[in-house]
């Protein structure tokens, strides 16, 4: 889909994917070795009460999710980035994750008229509709070819 084709008000949703155990652990260890995300033992006296998923591992998976969606891919030019990135709940093993995505804003470039910069707003939710992590990008996306 084009920039014209996600007009404000659009919105879609992802499949989900599970993170276990192994995944946390794993992804922690590379990118956020806290213990509370990389010993399942040492969790269970962290704030959480047990182990939960890095929130970088989160938004990581969430992106995943709606690239694999391919909503915006064939048109995608990048992102100059994001804003308001809150995570509301801790994500745990065995939890399935899946994002909702929103368009809130859409603009054409001025000095580029070849594309528009498109502003999402991104839920992420569990297995019983929990919203766990909110965040909004914006997206350059080209304007349909012809």
């Amino acid at each position: 889909m084009y920039f014209y084709d996600l007009p404000v008000g659009y919105s879609f949703e992802t499949g989900e994917r599970e993170l276990n155990e192994a995944d946390i652990i794993g992804f922690a260890r590379q990118r956020d070795p806290q213990s509370f995300h990389t010993d399942p033992e040492a969790a269970k006296s962290s704030p959480y009460g047990g182990l939960i998923a890095s929130g970088f591992h989160t938004l990581l998976t969430a992106f995943t999710l709606e690239l694999d969606a391919n909503v915006w891919c064939e048109a995608s030019m990048g992102s100059p980035g994001m804003d308001v990135l809150r995570w509301l709940k801790p994500v745990r093993p065995g939890d399935r994750l899946r994002a909702r995505v929103e368009v809130t804003e859409a603009r054409i470039s001025r000095s580029r008229p070849d594309r528009g910069y498109t502003r999402f707003s991104h839920s992420v939710l569990n297995q019983k509709d929990e919203v766990v992590m909110t965040y909004d990008t914006v997206v350059i996306l080209a304007r349909r070819p012809g």
